[in-house]
Parts: structure tokens; sequence; C-alpha cells
């Protein structure tokens, strides 16, 4: 019996922790923490903080950052922002991209439907460099589980910005950062006061975007949390009845035996 509740009690423990990474090894400096909605048994998404999220990275983050592994559909589907069909058609028509060749051979440009990628901001990764000063902006797509510390990293790194130190030479086109590993970075700070104006009154502070774009990075690196976290607490409660009902049969099995020795 001790192995099955051992075994209950393993799994509950890296079902709950299976979101939670460690901070940046290289890194002296503690992340910040935020009381994210997703984290934990019963974490979900905030459907509103998505749909800023969203928008702070098209606003924002999209003219450098890619998100190849997205379709505008996504945006329509259940467990993500949950836009409408109608607004995810309606997003996805406000973005042009090459397609082709046509009847006659030839490329043409349309607007973007629901089954295509997110639009590219860059043809390839050389023009990214090339405009970017030598550096190449990663894709987003997965980047808060490509990183150490996950959305906690993420977070710190977008409200990290800081003068440098008297004793901390900064290059020319670097920036200092308090959270990045190295405390040196490339991209100049993308948040201010009031860059972007939420659809919905909220105000945007600088913590409010960083906070609503990186739950919408959380959601791209693992678009079915939601459903993995509902199939888990499943299997945990099948287990937990079937330990319960093994522990019982064993019982009712040994009394038999005891009561005959």
């Amino acid at each position: 019996m001790k192995f099955f509740f051992k075994t209950i009690f393993i799994l509950f423990i890296l079902f709950t922790f299976s979101n939670q990474k460690i901070e940046a090894g290289e890194n002296n400096k503690e992340l910040l923490k935020v009381d994210w909605s997703f984290k934990g048994l019963f974490g979900k998404f905030d459907r509103a903080s998505l749909q800023r999220g969203y928008q702070v990275y098209t606003e924002v983050c999209a003219s450098c950052h890619s998100m190849k592994l997205l379709s505008y559909r996504n945006l329509a589907e259940k467990g993500g922002p949950e836009f409408s069909e109608d607004q995810a058609k309606a997003i996805a028509s406000n973005f042009e991209l090459r397609d082709g060749p046509n009847s006659d051979g030839e490329m043409f440009t349309r607007s973007a439907k629901l089954s295509d990628k997110f639009v590219k901001p860059y043809q390839n990764i050389e023009e990214a460099k090339a405009l970017n000063g030598g550096a190449y902006p990663p894709d987003m797509s997965v980047l808060v589980k490509a990183r150490s510390g996950g959305a906690d990293y993420i977070y710190s790194v977008l409200v990290g910005y800081d003068d440098p130190p008297s004793d901390v030479t900064i290059d020319d086109g670097v920036y200092y950062n308090t959270y990045m590993i190295g405390n040196k970075i490339m991209m100049p700070n993308p948040l201010s006061e009031g860059l972007v104006e939420y659809t919905d009154g909220t105000k945007a502070t600088e913590e409010q975007m960083a906070k609503d774009v990186t739950t919408f990075l959380a959601w791209a690196a693992e678009p079915h949390l939601e459903a993995r976290h509902r199939i888990g607490f499943k299997a945990i409660l099948y287990l937990i009845i079937l330990t319960i009902l093994a522990y019982f049969s064993m019982k009712k099995i040994w009394s038999r035996i005891e009561s005959k020795v």
C-alpha cells in the first residue's frame, strides 16, 4: 500500500510543478515572481489577458519577432484567447502575405486567412540580422518553454531595463537589463507607459503590458495546457480511487487468511 500512496504523491508533485522552472543559473538576480493564473493543478489562462497580450505582441513585438508555429485560427480556438471567428478573420485580414504562383505563373499578394500562419516580419534570418545590428530576434512561438525560468524570466526581462552600474561598461546598441543573463541585451526597452491603448480600457502600464504579453506567449508555447490539466486531474483522481479499492480488496483478502490462521 505504501508503494501506491508514494506513486500518487510523486505524480501529484510532478504534475503540479511541471510548468515551473528554475531561475536562470547564470544570473545571480532572483527572477520576479508573478501569480500566474495558468500555474498549478487547476491553472487556467485569463482570456482578457490573452487578448490584451496578443494586442501587445501585434503592436510592439511583431515588427521584430515572428511566431511561426501559430495560425490565425488558433486565436479563436477553445483554450486560447477565444476571439470570435469573425474577430479572428478580421485580425487575419489586416496582414498581407505573398502567395502563388497563380494561373499565369506569377506570385501575388493577398490578405491572410484563418488557415495561414502568423505573417513573419522578415523574409529570412539574414535579413533579420542585417536590420538588427547582427542580432537575430528569436521566434516567440515557444520562447517561454525555451528559457530557463519560463514566464517569470520573460516578464522579469521585459521590466528589468535599468541604467548600468558605474562599474559596468555598455557598448553602443547594447542595453543593461537586471535579469538578462550577462545583464546585456541588444533589444531596446520595448515597453513604455501607455504605449498601447487597450480596447477593454485596462491601463497600459509597463508591468501590465509585460504580464499580458507573457501570458500570451505562455499560451502560445502550451496551447493545450488547460486540457492537459484536466486530463492530469482525472488521472490523479482515478489513481486515488484505484488505490483505495486496491487497499480495501487487499485488506479483505488478508483478513480471510488471518482468520484461517
